[in-house]
């Protein structure tokens, strides 16, 4: 079984079923998604939902979408081939739960947890005090290619990108962080491919760290990023915020929420990061 070509993205968390191993996906790892000194945290998350969307719909449940799935984080990838075993821990009604375990050369990097459903059938009444980000318009939004040469430099994965910062949130870039801890703006990706679920688990750590804007620049590993699905997307701009609240013991917290075009919450997240380290 292999997974049909459609983008970046999709070459990206492309899988193949090996035939002798049950629940083992083999895939590869590109260089174009490299961040810091490894490949993107939710480019990982999104690889190893894939592998148990895959193994899920081998049972015939129907539950090919991540509702719940949270990775830690365990050493840092590289680009090249990479493993990803699943295990199915119960095949419910509505979900089903399983783990998966992404490595590369017998050294494991992710471990995750997760529940797949079928959000489809999940949308109906939705009661929430939940606002979304009040944003200029994307064309009047800082786009990629004013990034400052740093940061493209240590983010090649900002290429596959059609990132449009708030105005108001990119102090950092210009040397004056606000010090709030926010970052916001529109998201999608540069060549045109529409979101789905696991693009959201990409999107959840797409963003640059929010440090930069607490005058904290640098790369911020990842040590475990837990995203909630609350509905497919539909086609069109993602409007993504994200921020912290507190940086102590040399830990950040970073919660996010992706909304789309439909003016709906899809998707939330936090993760804790290490601050990135100073020169």
């Amino acid at each position: 079984m292999t997974t049909a070509i459609r983008s970046e993205f999709d070459q990206g968390i492309a899988l193949t079923r090996h035939p002798d191993e049950p629940g083992r996906y083999d895939g590869e790892l590109g260089a174009g998604w490299q961040i810091g000194g490894g490949v993107n945290g939710g480019l990982l998350l999104a690889m190893a939902g894939h592998a148990l969307s895959l193994e899920h719909g081998l049972s015939g449940g129907g539950h090919a979408d991540p509702v719940s799935i949270s990775g830690y984080y365990l050493s840092a990838s590289t680009p090249g081939p990479a493993t990803v075993r699943t295990e199915v821990l119960r095949a419910g009604r509505s979900l089903s739960s399983g783990t998966a375990s992404l490595s590369q050369d017998g050294v494991e990097r992710l471990r995750v947890v997760a529940s797949h459903g079928d959000l489809a059938v999940a949308d109906g009444e939705v009661r929430t005090t939940a606002q979304p980000p009040q944003l200029p318009p994307p064309d009047q939004c800082i786009g990629v290619e004013h990034a400052p040469k740093e940061l493209i430099a240590q983010a090649a994965l900002l290429e596959r990108f059609d990132l449009r910062l708030d105005p108001a949130t990119i102090g950092w870039a210009l040397g004056q962080p606000s010090g709030n801890g926010r970052i916001q703006g529109w998201f999608r990706l540069a060549d045109g491919r529409e979101p789905d679920p696991l693009l959201l688990l990409l999107v959840a750590d797409a963003l640059p760290p929010v440090t930069f804007d607490l005058g904290m620049p640098g790369w911020a590993p990842t040590i475990e990023l837990t995203v909630h699905l609350r509905a497919r997307p539909v086609p069109g701009w993602l409007r993504v915020t994200h921020a912290t609240r507190n940086v102590a013991g040399g830990y950040f917290e970073e919660d996010a929420e992706v909304w789309d075009e439909a003016g709906r919450l899809v998707a939330q997240s936090r993760q804790l990061a290490r601050v990135p380290r100073q020169a």
